[in-house]
């Protein structure tokens, strides 16, 4: 069945009008909370970093609470408002929806709740349609730090089927809810399931590299590698350069010439993956100037170091530093990061099961990773089809 025709049939004679949110429903600014002031029990409340790290597109209940003396003075949710992160680092994630399904809640400023009489998650799947992302764009302000203002929120339009009819239009909506929650319920199982793996792989990864005083000899991470950065800038990156180019984050960028040919560990010095390892490398590649390349001698399994370095180098920078909180790396921080050494046959055979664990677990081709994302471009496929209204179902707002 075409596009068309599925909403013709949804839809059954109805009609759909653009309406603008501020003609929908009232937008309130949250105040005055902060994560200093939350405490085990208390009153339910989200702040509004939360948003982006906790939760998805709806909950009922809170992670976090604040006193009730707090509470009393700061704005509160209730049951079917839209809650909305209204800032960000990037375009993506400003107006981040969370449909809240719960009672009172209180919230933090830099968020916004959206009081309305639809469905909450019907608006909160819209929120994050490419349609209603391309409409955004052109109310974002700052810098650094990207915002909307809850005026310009106020004039983006979204659909609304049957608007001279609350009953129906709740109905229709609802079905298109029920619907696309099938697609996502699907998602969240395996994602359940993921995290359940990773756990596991977690376990048995410090079990097998968890050796005893005298078991093996150990050894410094600058005694079996060496142990460098590179020299380029994220500036220098081409889109369809040769060679890989690793920066400081997860995903990888491109650059016409390199700097290596080898077998390395690349971890950032800086940033938000301080600590992790993200990249495993063997041939040619580029490297950012604040991004470190650790590379095995020839006594010691490679895959045997990036194991071990991905178990516990992050816990060890954490203790090693007088900051609570690492931001950067230097050289010297890696010197003393303690290596088992097994013998290489040993070693081998850790390597061997672990990487077996690694490829179900974080491997974007196979495994459950590769199964969330085909079902995750499905979600969105039929959730852009089924909230593609086209215009002239009724008048723009």
């Amino acid at each position: 069945m075409s596009r068309v025709a599925f909403l013709e049939k949804l839809l059954d004679g109805a009609e759909v009008e653009w309406k603008a949110l501020g003609d929908v429903g009232d937008f309130i600014r949250g105040n005055g909370m902060q994560k200093k002031d939350f405490v085990e029990e208390g009153f339910p409340a989200i702040h509004y970093g939360q948003l982006y790290t906790r939760y998805g597109l709806s909950a009922e209940r809170t992670f976090t609470y604040v006193p009730e003396k707090l509470a009393s003075q700061l704005r509160r949710a209730q049951n079917n408002d839209l809650l909305l992160a209204t800032t960000s680092e990037n375009d993506e994630d400003v107006v981040k929806p969370l449909a809240w399904l719960g009672g009172e809640v209180a919230i933090s400023g830099d968020m916004m709740l959206f009081r309305h009489a639809q469905n909450v998650k019907y608006l909160a799947h819209y929120f994050q349609t490419i349609a209603f992302q391309d409409q955004k764009k052109k109310y974002i302000t700052g810098a650094k730090v990207r915002r909307v203002s809850s005026g310009d929120l106020a004039k983006l339009v979204v659909p609304i089927p049957c608007p001279n009819n609350p009953n129906k239009s709740l109905e229709i909506q609802s079905e298109i809810v029920r619907i696309l929650d099938a697609f996502t319920a699907v998602t969240s199982e395996l994602t359940s399931e993921l995290s359940a793996r990773r756990k596991q792989y977690n376990h048995y990864r410090d079990k097998l590299l968890r050796f005893e005083d005298g078991e093996v000899e150990w050894k410094t991470l600058g005694g079996v590698a060496t142990i460098g950065t590179g020299s380029h800038d994220t500036q220098d990156s081409i889109a369809d350069g040769k060679h890989i180019f690793f920066a400081r984050g997860r995903e990888p960028l491109r650059l016409n010439e390199f700097d290596f040919d080898e077998t390395a560990i690349i971890t950032a010095g800086d940033g938000a993956g301080v600590g992790k390892v993200f990249h495993y490398v063997q041939g040619k590649y580029a490297l950012h100037q604040r991004a470190y390349r650790i590379v095995p001698c020839a006594t010691i399994n490679p895959r045997f170091v990036y194991h071990c370095i991905k178990s516990h180098f992050y816990t060890y920078i954490q203790k090693a530093s007088v900051s609570s909180s690492v931001t950067s790396l230097r050289r010297p921080m890696f010197l003393n990061f303690p290596i088992p050494v097994p013998p290489l046959a040993e070693q081998a055979r850790i390597v061997a099961i672990l990487d077996k664990f690694d490829a179900l677990t974080n491997s974007l081709s196979e495994g459950l990773p590769r199964e969330i994302e085909l079902r995750r471009k499905q979600y969105e496929h039929y959730r852009d089809l089924l909230l593609s209204f086209s215009r002239t179902h009724g008048a723009s707002a």
